[in-house]
């Protein structure tokens, strides 16, 4: 498809951070196959890349994304239940990439984020979004279910609200997007979204890449685990692991000697 060609940007903002940005603002940032390749492709390439330290997930124009495109799931409807599985693996795949980035990923949601493009939402881990901006799971209404998503949506909403929601696909405010859990700061306007990012930036920023790196990891190690001594004894090996190298070393030396850490940015 020839408008997908740069359906997807990915842009060095500044020294350490990246965006990738969904750029198919006509289309309301629907996405296919191809942008779902794009996606993964955008992320895989600032995950590999050492000089990434943080990653800026948004779209431009007035919509982050209406989930599905319309000519895409006419396609879908066509294809046999194997290319549908095959299809379907692929959007799997971009949620399982984005969700378990080695980087911290900060999404930026304004307007409407509907369909799979929640499940992009979830798979943030800070989500900032403008007050204006409208969340709903849609697929029941199209005789389809959230299931690729689902996962994700679920850890971030929690089983209660998911039970409403993915039944009723009705449409959720920023608010109530906040209040779930789905979203963590709303702004008045895409400015403020904006200004709000930066200072998530700068937060960010004077932490070390490597802790935060470890410290998604260790969420993810103990989240839904029961407090086994097996669980009990990998958190210490991870405290252990990271004081003795050369990130902690530089971080509590720093402390000490109530220095800044060599990651930390020279103030302009």
């Amino acid at each position: 498809m020839t408008d997908n060609e740069s359906a997807v940007l990915l842009r060095q903002r500044s020294e350490g951070i990246a965006e990738v940005v969904l750029n198919r603002p006509d289309k309301r940032n629907a996405f296919d196959d191809v942008i779902i390749q794009q996606l993964i492709t955008a992320l895989e390439s600032v995950d590999a890349d050492d000089n990434t330290n943080i990653v800026i997930l948004r779209s431009e124009g007035k919509h982050f994304s209406a989930g599905a495109d319309l000519g895409w799931m006419r396609r879908m409807a066509d294809n046999t239940r194997q290319e549908n599985l095959d299809d379907s693996r692929e959007l799997a795949r971009l949620m399982n990439v984005l969700n378990h980035l080695s980087k911290p990923v900060i999404g930026l949601v304004q307007g409407a984020a509907f369909g799979g493009a929640v499940g992009l939402a979830a798979c943030c881990d800070i989500v900032i979004a403008t007050e204006k901006s409208s969340f709903c799971l849609s697929e029941v209404k199209l005789g389809l279910i959230p299931a690729v998503i689902s996962p994700y949506v679920v850890r971030a909403i929690g089983e209660r609200q998911a039970r409403r929601y993915f039944l009723s696909a009705e449409v959720f405010t920023a608010t109530q997007a906040q209040e779930y859990g789905l979203v963590h700061m709303v702004c008045d306007d895409v400015e403020a979204m904006d200004a709000r990012c930066n200072e998530m930036l700068q937060q960010l920023a004077i932490n070390g890449p490597e802790a935060m790196k470890a410290a998604k990891d260790l969420v993810f190690a103990v989240s839904h685990k029961p407090i086994s001594a097996e669980v009990i004894d990998d958190t210490a090996q991870r405290i252990a692991d990271i004081r003795v190298g050369a990130e902690g070393q530089e971080g509590l030396s720093a402390f000490l000697n109530k220095r800044k850490a060599n990651w930390v940015p020279e103030e302009e």
